[in-house]
């Protein structure tokens, strides 16, 4: 098939979660013959320099830089139903994409558009009226700011993020209508854009590790030494780091005096590197993270904030690092407390949880084994890439039958 890729970001570096679909999705596809066409929205310099890392992917890539959007411009939009979808370059927040992508469509004949992204790809949805849509927002942004409203103990703070819940809200009411299907993450986040729009053709498919890549050596270490990891300039990182170091690494240690911590991951601001110590290390980002799994004997996960998968918990179940977290850090990801990781929601619990695995070595030998067939089962990216296969096939004959 030939498959034209309309990216709110490039596909790299990956470990910029949202990156990880379009790349390896795109490594997938590409390996069974298929041809994609890659255009893409860009930030930074950096990101025109990564392209010959992954460009042997596609049949051609062309970045675009992505446009400032206003508050104002997206309230105007919001309140004037007519503009919601743009029918000209003119129109569209991004002259340059529109013009591009109208290019690409007029020179070749794709089998499927797929957008990957929400406010960022969504309004070129007219462009692509006559060939199969499939739309990947990757999260219910609405579902995101439920939850940092309710974290928020602020007057101001939830104030703001009221107004930035209403807006979101308005906009997935509405953004995704037109396409053939709506892809998200988790049943969760698809739950979420079928009540504010029930008529969505929302589909779940999650993401996928690469089980060949995240492979342990099945050895496990003998300090008792705790890992987290994320990208710390991403809100729920930093609050779930920040719950760690201050509330519950402190209680663990208390009780298991050899105990260390390591937090992992890009950007670690002053407030979180102040709790360095002989028991946390906060190493920033670092260039392969699976060293950190082989050298802990537990990945602690206290997210409270967020939407979508987390991989992070993937790439641990994979690594066979034993898990303990909160629910709503395994979300879309069907695991059963006691047989594929350890849940607990409170701090407390989070507690009294790791101290039992840690002094548990058949426990963790049961959870290090489920968790690793888990993901050999349903998370790999053959088998996401064939769902998407799939799916593209699915639209093809419903086009070819409405011909």
């Amino acid at each position: 098939m030939d498959i034209l890729l309309i990216s709110r970001c490039p596909p790299f570096p990956i470990y910029h979660g949202d990156r990880l679909i379009p790349y390896h999705l795109a490594r997938e596809l590409s390996a069974r013959g298929n041809q994609i066409d890659l255009l893409a929205f860009y930030q930074s310099a950096s990101d025109l320099a990564d392209v010959p890392r992954y460009s042997r992917l596609f049949r051609d890539v062309k970045l675009i830089r992505e446009p400032q959007r206003t508050p104002a411009a997206y309230f105007r939009r919001s309140r004037n139903a007519g503009a919601r979808f743009p029918t000209s370059a003119n129109e569209s927040w991004s002259p340059e994409m529109w013009n591009a992508i109208k290019t690409m469509l007029d020179d070749r004949t794709y089998s499927a558009v797929h957008f990957f992204g929400g406010i960022q790809v969504y309004e070129f949805r007219h462009l692509a009226k006559s060939h199969p849509k499939v739309i990947v927002p990757y999260e219910s942004y609405s579902l995101w700011l439920e939850r940092a409203v309710e974290d928020d103990d602020s007057r101001l703070g939830r104030w703001f993020k009221q107004a930035q819940l209403h807006m979101a809200r308005n906009y997935e009411s509405w953004m995704f209508e037109g396409f053939d299907r709506v892809v998200l993450l988790t049943a969760i986040d698809a739950q979420k854009l079928n009540s504010l729009n029930p008529d969505l053709p929302t589909v779940v498919i999650p993401n996928g590790v690469d089980v060949e890549a995240f492979s342990s050596t099945g050895y496990e270490p003998d300090d008792p030494t705790l890992l987290f990891l994320g990208n710390y300039d991403y809100a729920p990182n930093l609050d779930a780091a920040m719950r760690l170091v201050r509330d519950i690494f402190p209680r663990i240690l208390h009780a298991e005096p050899e105990v260390r911590l390591y937090l992992v991951g890009s950007h670690p601001p002053p407030e979180l590197r102040a709790y360095a110590s002989a028991h946390i290390e906060i190493t920033g980002r670092v260039p392969d993270i699976r060293p950190y799994f082989e050298y802990s004997k537990i990945f602690i996960s206290p997210l409270q904030l967020g939407a979508g998968i987390k991989n992070k918990i993937l790439e641990a179940l994979a690594m066979q690092t034993p898990v303990v977290a909160t629910p709503l850090s395994c979300d879309g990801i069907p695991v059963e407390h006691g047989q594929h990781v350890m849940l607990g929601e409170t701090n407390d619990d989070l507690v009294k949880l790791t101290l039992q695995l840690l002094s548990n070595e058949k426990l963790r030998y049961r959870l290090r084994l489920a968790g690793r067939q888990l993901v050999q089962q349903q998370f790999t990216w053959s088998r996401v890439a064939d769902q998407y296969e799939q799916l593209y096939r699915q639209l093809l004959d419903e086009y070819r039958y409405s011909v």
